[in-house]
């Protein structure tokens, strides 16, 4: 079975082409490619696929040729992933699959530059935009929705329940407390009633202030179905939304800086963007049946 590594700022994905949908993919081998010392090791697997051959996406076919089909590292299915999405497109353009790419499109304001692809998710589509090494994806305006707690090593923390196509929490942690001192080796205590599908939490701290950006934030996050990452784009754009309205403000540039690096999120009236690198790094083969069986069959 072919395969490419890739990552977005260290969220790493085990990339699997599988354009006509043909491909046996099941939660034990998506699990097994995941694992970090018997398999390929990544936080999710991203299968390139038309959408049209594919029965999650085939309605979307008529406004995007491919569809991300994204599962988290423990196998199950997730609906949205920024980084993903990034490290995607990033795919089809090497690979010479981009064939939707448009370069007519006005960019709109606040807008990133550059060609645009749409790409098919359990989300819905989403549009991505090329401008050198730098891939900017447009999702829907994160929308902030309820209060909540984490609990986490003795600490409760409050937050912001914020939904991008998936659920997110955003935890701002009191003046004083460590960042990098948190434990995220456990996944974080919340309140099943106000998150039923489980969610990603987010911890920030504010950070010094960044030339051409609004507001500057340091986070960390633990993703349901990945454990801690290096990264989360949908976790940045929650993040990037809860510190505008924290500022008084309902749009602007946020930079984020995660453990894998730096994002920068632009949220407009009616959408975010959250632009970064996407990168390959590796490309091979891996033989299915020596995998070590994670998860179920």
């Amino acid at each position: 079975m072919e395969f490419t590594k890739g990552h977005g700022t260290g969220n790493d994905f085990v990339i699997l082409p599988d354009p006509d949908g043909a491909l046996d993919l099941t939660p034990g081998l998506v699990a097994a490619l995941c694992d970090r010392r018997r398999g390929i090791g990544a936080d999710g697997v991203l299968r390139v696929v038309r959408s049209a051959k594919h029965p999650d996406s085939a309605a979307l076919a008529g406004e995007a040729e491919w569809f991300m089909d994204y599962w988290n590292a423990d196998g199950s299915y997730a609906e949205m992933c920024g980084n993903g999405a990034r490290v995607f497109v990033r795919y089809l353009l090497d690979m010479g699959l981009a064939t939707g790419l448009d370069t007519g499109l006005d960019t709109g304001l606040a807008a990133p530059d550059g060609a645009a692809l749409p790409v098919a998710t359990r989300s819905g589509v989403v549009r991505a935009r090329v401008n050198g090494d730098t891939i900017a994806v447009e999702m829907r305006r994160p929308r902030l929705y309820d209060g909540s707690t984490a609990a986490l090593g003795g600490l409760t923390l409050a937050g912001t329940a914020v939904d991008v196509g998936n659920p997110h929490l955003v935890c701002p942690l009191p003046v004083g407390l460590d960042l990098g001192g948190l434990d995220l080796t456990r996944a974080p205590d919340v309140d099943p009633a106000v998150f039923p599908a489980g969610v990603n939490v987010e911890f920030t701290v504010p950070g010094a202030p960044v030339e051409g950006a609004d507001e500057h934030v340091l986070m960390r996050v633990y993703e349901r179905g990945s454990a801690e990452t290096l990264s989360c784009g949908t976790g940045t754009c929650a993040v990037a939304a809860v510190a505008l309205r924290d500022a008084g403000r309902d749009t602007g540039v946020v930079a984020v800086d995660v453990p894998g690096g730096r994002v920068t999120v632009t949220v407009t009236e009616d959408a975010c963007w959250l632009a970064g690198p996407a990168v390959l790094v590796a490309t091979g083969t891996v033989t299915p049946t020596a995998l070590r069986t994670t998860g179920p069959a």
